[in-house]
């Protein structure tokens, strides 16, 4: 049973068990908005690395490898997060490892927000690759739908930690400059 410390917020901010969500925990929640940030930057800043003027466009090659690093990403943490929870235990080695092989690979699985927060990324460079547009293009579509989706994840986080909606938009603004950061630096690069 959760208590308040693991409810979300309803639409006026009230934590009382009266939201939609009321019930989920608040670490799967924390997963969730984590994988969101990080998925869409890191997939906004490798979109941004892979798009270089003047060479052999290549977006499904580009948007394989950007779905390659986002799920090495993704085992990565859910890796070092397991592993950083290890604790000595008084079972058999053999228990204990299957133990520890069942956490890593769950520890692993709840890193799927930061490989589904990549798909806008994914899935603009594919158009690229299908002919819908050129690489350039998908990579500006991208970014500008990953800067939105930041905005997006920031104002959710406030929201679910309890802020109004002017401090929740505040907090959106800040995750949007993380995207604008990562806009300029495409323009400056280029």
């Amino acid at each position: 049973m959760a208590d308040e410390r693991d409810s979300v917020p309803d639409e006026r901010g009230d934590s009382g068990g009266r939201g939609v969500t009321a019930t989920w925990p608040r670490r799967h929640l924390q997963r969730l908005l984590f994988g969101g940030v990080y998925g869409t930057v890191l997939a906004s800043a490798l979109a941004s690395a892979l798009d270089h003027d003047g060479e052999q466009q290549d977006p499904g090659y580009d948007a394989l490898w950007i779905l390659v690093a986002v799920l090495a990403a993704a085992a990565a943490h859910g890796y070092a997060h397991a592993v950083a929870h290890w604790t000595a235990g008084e079972e058999g080695a053999e228990a204990g490892q299957k133990k520890v092989t069942v956490e890593v690979l769950r520890s692993v699985l709840t890193e799927w927000p930061l490989v589904l927060a990549a798909v806008p990324t994914v899935a603009a460079l594919l158009g690229a690759a299908a002919g819908w547009w050129s690489e350039p293009s998908g990579v500006d579509v991208a970014l500008v739908i990953n800067t939105a989706a930041l905005f997006g994840w920031g104002l959710w986080a406030a929201r679910v930690a309890g802020q109004n909606w002017p401090a929740a938009c505040r907090v959106g603004g800040m995750d949007v400059l993380i995207g604008l950061f990562i806009v300029a630096a495409n323009v400056l690069s280029h």
